[in-house]
């Protein structure tokens, strides 16, 4: 271990040009939001409303001073300044209302006062604006829909749109009390479920990732992929699906996994000979694997837990199957790829060494070992995530003094009383970095969590939930495939405005009715299917955001690299459909019938990359690539006899390729 200063750790908000006051507000707000979610977690829990409102509170406060009014790359100006002071007023008035009025509050029981509406206004359009600011314009204006939608009808603020409704979305319409009342003074709207995990288990979660990050453990992650893989055909684009696969888990977003191992991944894989589209694609498609890989998940193994009371940790083992499924898939086109443009791995000399990659990172793995082993013993996951940032900041220091005062007196630097007062101050500075990114990386999931908190409930005031899922069932015509396409398209136009975390919440709460109640669809299932396709903006043209991100390191174009991101995620499509109409795979089922579904999915998989590519051992003709595209249909067909045939043909079709191979490999004779 040296002593040399590790890369600044990257901020998210645009700091380009904030003054020095503001960034000084924008370290003290962030770390007290840290200080009080670890307090909160493992000191003294509060009550629910205590810690919502405080949450939020403070996540707007950082949101207003991260953001201006007009964005990140223009001054604030006289008008700036009073827009953005009006909401950091709001901001403290969301919060502060409820914390000190909540007992009067619940003694009123429903019968709001005019302070209490007066302020769930308030609350509201300052939860729309830093909204608008920290995730974007998209996420507003679907919360404003919603609440336009609950004014629309005989009885609401706004009579005469009720008229333009068609009848299946017809009601009766809410006042101006009523919607305020449901979105601000009860359980049901922004200080709903959605913020309840915001505020608890993902953002203890998203500041121990943000600790092994500015700990350097994302270097030790993408050097243990390259010793691992380096030195195979197309090594570095293998380095970078295990990478993105470790990276991803932890960031919680996929265009943060993109920007953070693309960096290292994407040139290595150019000089290799991918070409840059394919670069770009291939990293975009394992970070978006990232926040469907246990044990973290991103933000959704949590609220997926919430909403089928079902424990973390088996959302997290039910979900390593199909994550190792949709990461093969992606493996083995670069395998492919790889195989036919006749690539070589990289030279043992230009490769990290493992043993000295764990040598200098094994303590890097503690703390995950600490946070699996925790979880296994039914710990509360938020108490969870507080002694796992505990021991990474334990395991950090140690490892570090133990150099200080072991190693670094061997290597000639000796410990002086000014040069402990230096890593000292080193040291806190570190600390204090983990809290804020954790902040700040908090803010964008926090605030499209309350805003889907808006939407969330809308629907439960005006049961608009089942109508959609009268219009699904209609639409489809009780066709289970067309209503899951349904779902997809549904899941992408959502992914173009909302991020990923947002888009599962307003779905789930539309078609998840749907799905389980009319198609029979298990309800665990049916929230992984909408989880795993909320993921799909992120790779789908013509608004695949981590394929732009990985067009920008590649120097591609970014809606070609964003069609080769969708090629490599095809996993993403059709795991879900297999989890479905295999439902033994997810939840449970005779040994021999699970080990069964789950060869026949990685071999359909693997099969369904050679064909889409026409090449596995070698080129494959047009025949067996239609033939394995049949099989597939047939491996997911519900029945014991067209799945077995299904495998036969795909079986005969990969043998006879390799044979082709084989034949082309052998001396011509003389």
């Amino acid at each position: 271990m040296n002593e040399s200063t590790p890369p600044p750790v990257v901020m998210p908000g645009g700091n380009a040009i904030q003054p020095r006051f503001i960034l000084w507000c924008i370290t003290i707000v962030a770390v007290g939001l840290s200080l009080f979610q670890l307090y909160s977690a493992g000191i003294q829990p509060l009550g629910l409303f205590y810690q919502r409102s405080i949450h939020l509170a403070l996540i707007m406060m950082l949101a207003f001073l991260m953001f201006p009014a007009f964005g990140p790359n223009r001054k604030r100006g006289v008008l700036g300044w009073g827009i953005d002071l009006i909401f950091f007023a709001g901001a403290l008035i969301t919060g502060g209302y409820l914390v000190f009025n909540l007992d009067a509050i619940f003694s009123r029981a429903g019968f709001w006062s005019e302070t209490d509406i007066l302020v769930a206004c308030i609350a509201t359009v300052t939860v729309l604006e830093a909204s608008r600011r920290a995730v974007g314009f998209g996420m507003t204006v679907i919360g404003l829909l919603a609440i336009i939608y609950a004014f629309a009808g005989p009885r609401g603020e706004l009579p005469w749109l009720g008229e333009w409704m068609p009848g299946i979305l017809e009601h009766r319409g809410y006042s101006l009390d009523r919607v305020a009342g449901q979105l601000y003074l009860g359980q049901e709207g922004i200080f709903g479920l959605p913020l309840g995990v915001a505020a608890t288990y993902i953002f203890i979660f998203v500041l121990f990732g943000a600790f092994l990050e500015s700990t350097g453990a994302g270097k030790f992650f993408i050097d243990m992929a390259y010793a691992a893989t380096g030195r195979q055909r197309g090594g570095p684009a293998k380095a970078a699906v295990l990478a993105s696969a470790g990276m991803g888990s932890i960031s919680g977003s996929a265009i943060a996994n993109v920007v953070t191992t693309g960096a290292f991944t994407i040139p290595l894989m150019k000089k290799l000979g991918y070409q840059p589209k394919q670069a770009g694609g291939i990293e975009a498609a394992a970070s978006t694997g990232g926040q469907i890989m246990p044990p973290l998940m991103g933000a959704g193994a949590f609220l997926i837990a919430e909403y089928t009371n079902t424990p973390y940790l088996e959302i997290v083992k039910i979900s390593i199957l199909p994550a190792i499924m949709y990461f093969a898939t992606v493996y083995l086109f670069v395998h492919i790829i790889a195989l036919k443009q006749g690539m070589q791995g990289l030279p043992k000399s230009e490769l990290p060494q493992m043993r000295q990659v764990m040598k200098d990172g094994w303590h890097f793995l503690l703390p995950l070992a600490v946070l699996v082993w925790l979880l296994a013993m039914s710990m509360s996951p938020m108490r969870v995530g507080y002694y796992a940032v505990v021991t990474m900041v334990t395991v950090a220091v140690l490892r570090y003094a133990l150099w200080y005062f072991f190693v670094a007196p061997k290597q000639g630097q000796p410990v002086t009383a000014e040069r402990t007062k230096t890593v000292i101050w080193a040291g806190l500075v570190k600390l204090v970095q983990g809290l804020e990114l954790g902040a700040r990386n908090a803010v964008a999931v926090s605030m499209a969590c309350a805003v889907a908190g808006i939407i969330v409930g809308v629907v439960g005031l005006t049961g608009l939930g089942l109508k959609f899922s009268s219009m699904m069932l209609a639409f489809s015509g009780g066709n289970l495939v067309l209503a899951l396409l349904m779902v997809l398209l549904a899941s992408l136009i959502l992914g173009m405005g909302l991020p990923v975390t947002a888009s599962y919440i307003v779905l789930i709460v539309l078609v998840g009715p749907a799905l389980t109640a009319e198609f029979g669809v298990p309800l665990l299932i049916a929230h992984l299917v909408v989880f795993w396709y909320s993921q799909d903006s992120n790779v789908t043209p013509p608004i695949a955001l981590a394929g732009f991100a990985g067009a920008a390191i590649a120097g591609s174009k970014p809606m070609e690299t964003g069609f080769q991101a969708w090629k490599f995620a095809k996993g993403l499509y059709l795991i879900p459909l297999f989890m479905v109409f295999n439902p033994e795979i997810i939840v449970g089922g005779p040994v021999l019938v699970v080990a069964w579904n789950a060869v026949i999915a990685l071999l359909a998989l693997c099969a369904f990359a050679a064909s889409l590519e026409g090449y596995l051992f070698t080129r494959m003709s047009w025949l067996p690539r239609l033939a394995i595209g049949g099989a597939i249909f047939g491996v997911f067909y519900p029945s014991l006899w067209t799945e077995v045939a299904g495998v036969v043909v795909m079986v005969v079709a990969i043998a006879a390729n390799w044979q082709a191979s084989k034949r082309e490999a052998a001396p011509v004779a003389g």
